[in-house]
């Protein structure tokens, strides 16, 4: 009978557990799942009166259109250029930055702290005006180097912050042994801390990577031609003034999620073991 029950209690442990995960894992694929099988329908079953939750006639022409007959090629290429770039230029700075913040006590770090802090409270709309200002009067309008600039502006404090966490739980007797035997700040932080700190390098760059992938607003003020579009904007392109090419905006979309979608699947375990360690002193 107490094995009756024991098993009873289990299964309704597991209910509770399971169906809301269930429900966030169908929540979050969903959206994902429709775009595909929508990337993949003929134009005339996307527009029909009755839903259908699966083409009768799959097809690629979706994919291949916004391959051969759009810009998407060049959007990824200057996604994949701006990306990378504000990803290098935020672990770069959060790196010395961070390393500063954890071992260092100076007159005015606390404020300094603080000053990124209160920066991730300003909306992009508040300082768009400003940021274009200082562009155009540094003659980078319509550049790469505007969008890194102004992504990196946005993802360095939270970098910062998030890559802080780690380095404070890393042990500081580390960096007295290594100087007792003989080894600079600087040796100290590339042969010992960087190697210990790979898992929050790589969540914190996940982080600026995504954050520029994703980026809209920025895209479409600071850049005016078609060279020089990425991709959020190049999505946003499908949706005319008298109608929305369903079927090459989700095809588009699907390709635009993949890297996203492999970042993730080859680097999670840094992922979560850098978002886990970075909260956890000592």
């Amino acid at each position: 009978m107490s094995i009756k029950k024991t098993l009873h209690k289990m299964g309704i442990r597991a209910l509770i557990i399971w169906i809301p995960v269930i429900l966030i894992v169908f929540y979050s694929l969903f959206p994902l799942v429709w775009a595909f099988i929508t990337s993949i329908k003929p134009t005339e079953e996307i527009h029909t009166q009755r839903v259908k939750y699966w083409s009768n006639n799959p097809t690629l022409d979706n994919y291949i259109r916004v391959l051969g007959r759009t810009d998407f090629p060049r959007q990824f290429l200057n996604s994949m250029i701006v990306s990378a770039g504000t990803t290098v230029f935020c672990v770069a700075l959060s790196i010395t930055a961070s390393y500063a913040f954890s071992r260092f006590r100076f007159r005015g770090s606390t404020s300094l702290k603080k000053f990124f802090l209160a920066s991730q409270m300003f909306p992009k709309v508040l300082v768009i005006i400003p940021l274009f200002i200082i562009m155009r009067n540094l003659r980078l309008l319509n550049t790469r180097i505007s969008l890194i600039l102004a992504y990196a502006s946005f993802s360095l404090p939270y970098v910062v912050y998030m890559l802080l966490g780690y380095f404070m739980g890393i042990a500081q007797e580390l960096d007295e042994a290594a100087t007792v035997d003989g080894c600079s700040r600087t040796g100290i932080l590339f042969r010992i801390v960087l190697p210990l700190a790979i898992p929050g390098i790589v969540a914190t760059a996940i982080y600026a990577f995504i954050n520029a992938w994703n980026e809209l607003m920025f895209a479409v003020m600071f850049t005016s031609t078609r060279e020089m579009r990425t991709l959020p904007v190049g999505l946003n392109s499908y949706i005319g003034e008298y109608g929305i090419e369903w079927g090459m905006m989700c095809a588009a979309g699907i390709m635009t999620a993949v890297p996203v979608i492999l970042l993730f699947m080859f680097l999670q375990k840094y992922l979560i073991a850098g978002m886990t360690a970075g909260g956890v002193k000592g």
